[in-house]
């Protein structure tokens, strides 16, 4: 019996073609050329190439040290308060109390709402002399004059966390609820019928059955807010005295507003690195969790 041998077929790889050089040209040049750049000098007069120079001045930093944690404490932060307001948000949806269709209306403007105009909206609530929750504050005795939100170091960075949970929230409560509604009826019923009650049902069977819409929605919300500039940079530009630089913003200010191209490289380098980890840790557990979904 003769085997013909099968010709290769290239039709495949022609329609992946445009792809594979979309991939090339937007994303693989730019983060080749960015590593290229972290390993020069790079300034406006010229560059001169250094090696990993730029990488070992950033590590014996005390200042990028201080850089790192503070995003990581920022992004934990603002993710948790994300994950706690959304489930109570989808809950409180997904039940059956007066006001259900109002609250849906009033989660969505966040999400809908130009980041930076509702940002300019912030501005004016934190503002010292005309701001709502400064004039709120005197009025009921808690400070005696005028208050900067934005002005000092502990209030500019949490108030800036408290925008950032704000804009992100309603998309976190509404993947919520859309898993909530998925969830069987029957087991509501039959842990009702056993006597359990709503905080037992919501332990026992709401929170299972949505955990990998949970495990998914936190990881992208980690990546988000690790990335997130415009709330910082609108409200703060990185201050009062670096109190909300996070590493994003460090990046900006050093190559851009410092002119120091190759060590805003080296930065935008690390941070590459560290989304590329957050998106491992993500694929594994989705593929995990949907190994445990198919035993189940």
């Amino acid at each position: 019996m003769i085997v013909k041998k099968s010709k290769l077929d290239f039709y495949p790889y022609f329609l992946l073609a445009p792809s594979l050089i979309f991939i090339l040209v937007i994303v693989a040049w730019p983060l080749i050329e960015t590593f290229r750049l972290s390993l020069t000098d790079a300034r406006l007069g010229g560059e001169s190439y250094v090696g990993f120079e730029n990488y070992q001045e950033l590590l014996e930093k005390k200042k990028f040290h201080r850089v790192i944690t503070r995003t990581f404490f920022w992004m934990f932060l603002s993710v948790g308060l994300k994950i706690l307001l959304g489930l109570a948000g989808a809950t409180l949806l997904n039940a059956a109390v007066p006001g259900r269709a109002l609250f849906r209306v009033l989660v969505m403007p966040p999400w809908v709402i130009p980041i930076a105009i509702g940002c300019i909206g912030w501005l004016w609530l934190y503002n010292s002399h005309f701001g709502l929750l400064s004039g709120i504050a005197q009025r009921i005795g808690l400070i005696d004059g005028p208050f900067g939100f934005l002005a000092y170091k502990t209030p500019a960075f949490y108030s800036a966390i408290v925008t950032d949970v704000w804009v992100g929230t309603p998309m976190v409560t509404i993947f919520f609820l859309a898993a909530m509604q998925g969830v069987s009826r029957d087991l509501y019923e039959a842990a009702w019928v056993d006597g359990a009650g709503r905080w037992h049902r919501f332990r026992r069977i709401t929170i299972p059955q949505i955990m990998p819409v949970i495990v998914t929605m936190s990881l992208l919300s980690m990546i988000w807010t690790f990335n997130s500039f415009e709330i910082i940079w609108i409200l703060t530009e990185g201050g009062p005295r670096g109190a909300t630089t996070t590493l994003i913003v460090d990046t900006y200010k050093t190559a851009i507003g410092n002119w120091k191209f190759g060590e805003g490289a080296a930065r935008a380098v690390i941070i590459v690195t560290l989304l590329g980890i957050f998106s491992f840790f993500y694929y594994s557990l989705i593929r995990k969790l949907n190994k445990f979904e198919e035993r189940e």
